[in-house]
């Protein structure tokens, strides 16, 4: 079923993203200089597609930072909740051997 559900939704991204790629092939200049802006100090030039491209990327791996980051705390406390389960299921008792219950009297 996630398998499924990985193709029904990657696929119209996919092709999604080549177009977008086939639409937008001509270069433009990213100036990273805003204070002089006929010669800027750093500028790149690159197509379209591979700034929208880019800039996708990087706003994923920054949300992803984000909130691995503000859930580092329930990790945590998962971490404990395991180590507090090992040490309660060390200390319980083995289960004996005998019935729980007498043997019944004819």
């Amino acid at each position: 079923m996630s398998r499924f559900l990985s193709i029904l939704i990657g696929l119209p991204l996919a092709i999604l993203a080549v177009a977008l790629a086939v639409a937008n092939r001509k270069p433009v200049t990213l100036s990273l200089d805003p204070f002089s802006p006929d010669h800027p100090a750093l500028s790149v030039t690159l197509p379209l597609f591979a700034i929208i491209f880019a800039a996708v990327i990087v706003g994923v791996i920054a949300g992803g930072a984000v909130t691995w980051a503000r859930q580092g705390r329930y990790r945590r406390e998962a971490r404990a909740a395991r180590r507090e389960h090992k040490r309660a299921e060390a200390a319980r008792p083995a289960p004996s051997s005998q019935l729980g219950l007498p043997a019944p009297r004819h």
